[in-house]
């Protein structure tokens, strides 16, 4: 990850006082480009030193730049300076426009500054600061001091994390009434128990305000103080204001994808804790309405999907019970009501080639040549179908004490792929056409299979849908593509296991 850091050279987008000079944010005086510091803010070496030195405030040292992180099992030596390293450049999580730093926007806070040309009139107005607090915080025009950022594009709010660290965009694709909305939730509940737990590594929101809705869902199927109440989750709405933010540019109103925003961070008993800094992600995660999915939904005042061109890895949740086929081999041996006539019934393939032509255009990639991020097939509800292969995965593919001489957990891949091939062959039996477009369009398929609820869903008399009594939901393996993912293609944070590598030898990576 690449770091920015105070320098002259910065100050060549902002605007230039009197004879070339620049006005120092603090003591208010002028300055020549190669005496002051930016990056957002002009601040002059002086009022920077105190600020570094007297108080705490994150600085930046000019004698030079901090050593490479590179992969060990021990954590790279810390030079302990206390600079601030922010991203050259920054990705908007609802736009994806990059941007420098200094181009930033500050949301006003004050009650009377009301109205963004973007956002419309009830929406606090975005400025470009000229005075600053000694903390570096922006003031508005009616002198209150601002700590919010909002894209310049969009004007949509960019939370203080993806300043710092790189974010990790994952799109989350499938049909209507396919389960999307359960196996997130469940996913991000069980990442925030596993991933401190066996791995060291923090897994928080990294805006409150973004990850709302989720953390609602969270709560209606995780904390209900009845755990007999029936409950479920509504259905992601394909205008909703809850999942998607609307923009006004010029006379068009664009509708753009409200993504969940968390923070992964090794902690303390990490061995790479000192580098945290540098190997912190954001992870993006995008749950649309599976009507977006259908061909032709994807518009210019709708690019609701646009997300999948910067998607590091491809989610796609192929539901079996929407297949009569998979449904008629499963009814002996489940009374799932998702498995009854009436159930909805879907041609999931065509998603996954719209999908896939979508990709195409947005990344100028030939037919010829297959994606080369991972695809990972999610099959939800193992807890229906499941038994058709004998599949258990009451027990998740987690190692204890298998890296970092014992530390940390790891990630057993050698089970996910064997599952991964079990699950491919009976998928090749009930949906050829289904295995044959994965792997047309994307170089890595893993499929795995997961159950958000544990449980089958019960039909409630004199209401509609299908309801789940919270004491009985039991995830399995709701963690494992954010796990395998990692453990897999990246480094330094979780760490994999395969039977022919030493196992307590391993860095993570």
């Amino acid at each position: 990850m690449g770091e920015s850091t105070f320098s002259a050279s910065n100050v060549s987008s902002q605007p230039a006082g009197r004879d070339g000079l620049f006005q120092c944010s603090i003591c208010h005086r002028l300055f020549p480009s190669d005496q002051v510091y930016t990056h957002g803010i002009i601040t002059c070496k002086a009022c920077f030193s105190q600020a570094q030195n007297g108080n705490g405030s994150p600085g930046a040292k000019s004698d030079g730049a901090q050593p490479p992180v590179q992969p060990s099992l021990k954590a790279p030596h810390s030079s302990g300076s206390t600079r601030l390293t922010l991203l050259p450049k920054i990705t908007c999580p609802h736009c994806w426009r990059r941007f420098r730093p200094e181009e930033l926007l500050w949301v006003s806070r004050h009650a009377d500054l009301l109205g963004d040309q973007v956002l419309g009139s009830d929406a606090p107005l975005r400025f470009r600061p000229s005075r600053f607090t000694i903390e570096g915080h922006a003031l508005d025009a009616r002198g209150m001091a601002c700590q919010t950022f909002a894209c310049p594009h969009c004007h949509l709010v960019v939370p203080r994390p993806l300043i710092e660290a790189e974010p990790l965009f994952a799109s989350i694709i499938g049909v209507p009434s396919s389960g999307k909305s359960y196996f997130l939730t469940a996913m991000t509940w069980e990442l925030r128990r596993l991933l401190p737990a066996h791995f060291a590594v923090g897994f928080n929101d990294a805006d409150p305000a973004s990850n709302r809705t989720l953390n609602q869902y969270e709560e209606t199927l995780f904390l209900q103080g009845d755990q007999e109440r029936p409950v479920k989750l509504e259905k992601t709405d394909i205008g909703g204001l809850l999942l998607y933010d609307e923009i006004h540019l010029g006379q068009q109103v664009i509708s753009l994808p409200h993504p969940f925003l968390f923070a992964l961070r090794p902690s303390g008993r990490h061995p790479n804790a000192e580098a945290a800094g540098e190997l912190s992600r954001v992870l993006c995660l995008y749950d649309n309405a599976g009507e977006h999915f259908s061909p032709g939904e994807d518009t210019t005042t709708s690019p609701v999907t646009q997300h999948l061109s910067k998607s590091r890895v491809l989610i796609f949740l192929y539901d079996p019970t929407q297949d009569p086929r998979f449904r008629a081999k499963c009814r002996g041996m489940s009374r799932d009501p998702q498995l009854e006539d009436g159930s909805p019934t879907r041609r999931q393939e065509t998603i996954l080639l719209e999908t896939a032509a979508r990709v195409r255009q947005y990344t100028s990639l030939p037919n010829t040549k297959k994606h080369d991020k991972p695809l990972l097939v999610v099959v939800p509800k193992a807890d229906v179908w499941g038994p058709l292969i004998g599949l258990d995965i009451s027990h998740e593919p987690i190692i204890p004490g298998a890296i970092a001489g014992g530390v940390l957990a790891g990630v057993d891949l050698d089970r996910v792929d064997n599952v991964s091939a079990q699950v491919r062959t009976l998928l090749l039996e009930s949906a050829p056409e289904f295995v044959t477009a994965a792997e047309d369009f994307c170089s890595h398929v893993i499929y795995i299979p997961v159950s958000a609820l544990g449980c089958s869903p019960e039909i409630q008399e004199g209401k509609e849908g299908l309801w789940v009594r919270s004491g009985k939901i039991c995830p399995q393996w709701v963690s494992v593509p954010v796990l395998y993912m990692f453990a897999r293609w990246s480094r330094d944070v979780i760490g994999g296991v395969r039977a022919s590598a030493p196992r307590t030898n391993r860095a993570p990576g």
